[in-house]
């Protein structure tokens, strides 16, 4: 069986936009850099510079490759065999690509966001279909236009992708708004998984999902929502993963929500039970800081993967979390086939690998 880093991302360089041509092209993000002592409001003072589009600054991250383990050519995906030669190093086979380009809100300008995810698709394709499946990537549906969702999301299989990358918030909308209904049905459709990741997706998120603030919150959302609503009953084929915020929020969450049931029984009917991971077909990422000797206690263990979340360098970022969950098992936390569950079997199961 393959060890799985569920959790990896991807520092879009500029060629990730080459395939913005013709109309598209005014779309094309360009780099900028801000005069000497003049920092855009809201954006980090420690950056230095910001990807311009479509009239908005996003910022883009300066990497400190000594801190991540990683070199330009590697995060970047310009050059894979750097790529994989760290992942040899690690032990790991196999990477899972998530966007970090998308994990802010970036336009309400559904021409420009598909223009946006076009390119990238394009560019991380490519990058991925040489590696015998080593390299696998989660698609980005330009969820401002749900027909070009749709669309989209069926080339993205064609093209090697094996997730649907979803922010907890988006637009204004709940992952259980039924707007999202006909993205469901096609990811149900072609078995491909929902991957609710942490980041921004509203335009009046006040630095959620950023590096330094508590960017989990839209995640614990998206578990009570989906919970509350039974929204995985109307979608029983599909497979929920919380990406990138941890799980130690897993036990308030199930407490807010058995609250909920109890003290408004008569409107709410929702189901919760032992066998709530397994029954909603949810799984987690969770951290090498957590204590994961009590989140197994809630049912979990065949429902938790691990991700270095590679590339980055903040608070859900471990470059050494594979190892951390051998640790666990050398040191008699968890059990041997515990840590192959978490780096072998459940990631294998919820992507569909």
């Amino acid at each position: 069986m393959p060890v799985i880093d569920a959790d990896t991302h991807i520092d879009e360089p500029e060629e990730a936009w080459q395939y913005m041509e013709g109309a598209a092209a005014r779309f094309r993000p360009v780099t900028i850099s801000p005069p000497e002592g003049i920092v855009p409001g809201g954006m980090d003072a420690s950056a230095s510079r910001w990807w311009l589009v479509d009239g908005r600054l996003r910022q883009r991250m300066i990497r400190n490759d000594e801190l991540t383990g990683t070199t330009l050519n590697s995060r970047e995906l310009l050059d894979v065999n750097e790529r994989l030669q760290h992942m040899d190093d690690r032990g790991v086979d196999i990477h899972i690509i998530y966007p970090t380009f998308f994990l802010s809100y970036i336009t309400g300008n559904p021409v420009a966001e598909q223009a946006l995810v076009d390119s990238w698709s394009r560019y991380v394709a490519s990058k991925c279909a040489p590696t015998e499946g080593r390299l696998r990537w989660v698609a980005v549906p330009p969820l401002l236009d749900m027909d070009a969702a749709v669309s989209y999301l069926r080339w993205a299989k064609e093209n090697g992708a094996i997730g649907v990358f979803k922010r907890g918030l988006e637009h204004g909308r709940r992952v259980s708004d039924p707007y999202f209904f006909p993205l469901y049905e096609e990811a149900s459709a072609l078995d491909m998984p929902i991957c609710i990741h942490t980041g921004a997706g509203n335009p009046t998120e006040a630095r959620l999902g950023h590096g330094d603030s508590l960017g989990g919150i839209p995640i614990m959302d998206a578990f009570h929502a989906l919970v509350l609503y039974e929204v995985p009953d109307k979608f029983p084929n599909i497979r929920w993963g919380f990406i990138e915020a941890g799980s130690t929020w897993v036990p308030y969450v199930i407490d807010r929500l058995k609250a909920e049931k109890k003290r408004r029984s008569w409107i709410r009917k929702f189901e919760m039970g032992e066998n709530l991971f397994k029954r909603n077909k949810f799984f987690v990422a969770v951290d090498a800081v957590e204590d994961i000797s009590y989140i197994l206690t809630l049912g979990t263990e065949d429902h938790l993967m691990m991700g270095t979340d590679y590339s980055h360098f903040d608070t859900s970022a471990e470059p050494d979390a594979i190892d951390a969950v051998r640790r666990w098992a050398s040191e008699g936390h968890i059990s041997d086939t515990v840590a192959r569950k978490i780096l072998e079997d459940n990631p294998k199961e919820f992507y569909g690998i």
